[in-house]
């Protein structure tokens, strides 16, 4: 303690003087571009009735709040982190914890929609999966909450370990490792070890949810020494798929396995990645004990997320995928694949944002992805950033035509071509990371063709 009662009861806390509610704590975070001590006298204002500082700003804050409880603590991040480790372990809630590359999100909100049939379940909401939003989801828990589901986000080593202290799951889940946030890690291999952290500072009495087909998730004994459920196309995994049946844009038909239970199911989610992600949803409520028959209606049950391969059908009879929420190369070259099943012999089109956050391969990566635009057949490519050039060397290096691909800064530059080349049954493709605002171009398409209130999915 530096000041006031020791026995001060606190009603909630924030780390946002704006949204401090009366009686609340107040946790001053600090940022690259922001000190949170600064905004004290604001959340005072507002109702805290106290607050953590960090030691050196004591003296200073006692002198002007003498009435108000004052923590100290040596670093206002980790002691957040620490109140929510000891918040969750007040209650009997199961945890289940989720990172990956790729498809965490969506192998989230599947998981939620299962384990929502039976159980009174909190998520993550959004990208609240750092160690700012996952501490704050925490914190959330109640006495009714009978599972927690947890994404975590990284771009730092040593953030998932530390996730995983506060979290303290009972069920942990790597959905895939691939090339995301090298700017950060430099190479995958540290992206694998940071992942792997994960399994590592689980409990050993947690359950591994393991993707048997990721060459990078091979889990040694040094990894993880207790119970494991596997998932993925073979035979030898715990939970699998066999019979994939693309049904075009009204989703995927397949057969899926756990132990000696079968049963065929419809998705109402395009793409054969999103198999993978039911797969990975279905291992973990397995690993909770959950039965087949749920876990089956939860996964038909599953609606597409808003931004996230979302199919729209467009009034003069072409079709929009609104797949904005993110980008990397994995998740890119599933859109690819995934569009060219579609489209089948119409034409396609893609509109591209920035892949972010790759440090020194961020060149080659996307001239990777241009080739690869080119090989599956896309015919017009609508590029913006820094970027766009080494991907456009991409697809002119596999013989793409310089007149199909088209450098722009704003949608409203695009929309003459778009509005006057798009026809009927076409395909677009609109994709990038999450700060290219690429949902703008969806919103101005959507704007200038409207969307079929029948016959597709909206």
């Amino acid at each position: 303690m530096a000041g006031g009662s020791a026995d001060t009861a606190f009603k909630g806390l924030s780390t946002d003087s704006r949204q401090i509610m009366p009686g609340s704590l107040f946790i001053p975070l600090r940022g690259e571009k922001f000190d949170g001590h600064d905004f004290i006298a604001a959340a005072v204002k507002n109702g805290a009735h106290g607050f953590l500082v960090e030691r050196g700003y004591e003296n200073k804050i006692r002198e002007k709040f003498a009435d108000k409880t004052i923590i100290r603590v040596d670093d206002t991040l980790r002691a957040l982190g620490d109140i929510a480790h000891s918040w969750r372990m007040k209650f009997r809630v199961r945890v289940v914890a989720i990172t990956g590359s790729s498809g965490k999100t969506t192998t989230k909100e599947m998981l939620a929609g299962i384990a929502g049939l039976t159980k009174k379940t909190i998520r993550t909401q959004g990208n609240f999966n750092n160690l700012i939003g996952l501490p704050m989801t925490v914190l959330n828990i109640n006495a009714e909450h009978e599972l927690a589901i947890l994404e975590m986000g990284t771009n730092t080593r040593g953030e998932i370990g530390r996730l995983t202290e506060i979290a303290e799951p009972d069920v942990g889940l790597i959905t895939n490792i691939g090339p995301a946030h090298l700017e950060g890690f430099k190479s995958i291999e540290t992206v694998r070890e940071e992942k792997l952290d994960l399994f590592r500072n689980m409990p050993d009495s947690g359950v591994a949810v393991i993707n048997l087909d990721d060459e990078r998730l091979l889990v040694t004994d040094n990894d993880w020494r207790g119970k494991r459920v596997t998932f993925g196309l073979g035979k030898d995994a715990d939970v699998s798929a066999e019979g994939i049946e693309p049904m075009g844009m009204t989703g995927v038909r397949f057969t899926i396995r756990i132990g000696s239970f079968k049963q065929g199911i419809t998705m109402s989610t395009a793409g054969n990645h999103n198999v993978y992600n039911a797969l990975a949803a279905a291992a973990s409520c397995w690993a909770l004990g959950m039965d087949f028959p749920t876990i089956c209606q939860g996964l038909t049950a599953f609606q597409p997320i808003s931004g996230r391969m979302e199919i729209h059908r467009l009034k003069n009879g072409a079709f929009i995928i609104d797949d904005t929420y993110n980008a990397n190369p994995a998740s890119f070259g599933e859109a690819l694949k995934t569009l060219r099943d579609l489209k089948g012999n119409q034409k396609s089109t893609v509109i591209m944002g920035d892949m972010l956050e790759l440090g020194d391969q961020a060149e080659a990566m996307h001239e990777g992805i241009g080739s690869l635009m080119a090989d599956t057949g896309v015919d017009t490519m609508y590029l913006r950033g820094r970027l766009s050039k080494a991907t456009a060397a991409g697809a002119l290096k596999r013989n793409m035509s310089t007149d199909k691909i088209i450098f722009f800064e704003t949608p409203d530059e695009i929309m003459d071509r778009i509005t006057s080349h798009i026809r009927k049954g076409d395909w677009i493709l609109v994709k990038g990371s999450r700060r290219t605002k690429m949902e703008q171009a969806v919103e101005k398409i959507i704007e200038a063709f409207g969307i079929e209130e029948s016959g597709g999915r909206k």
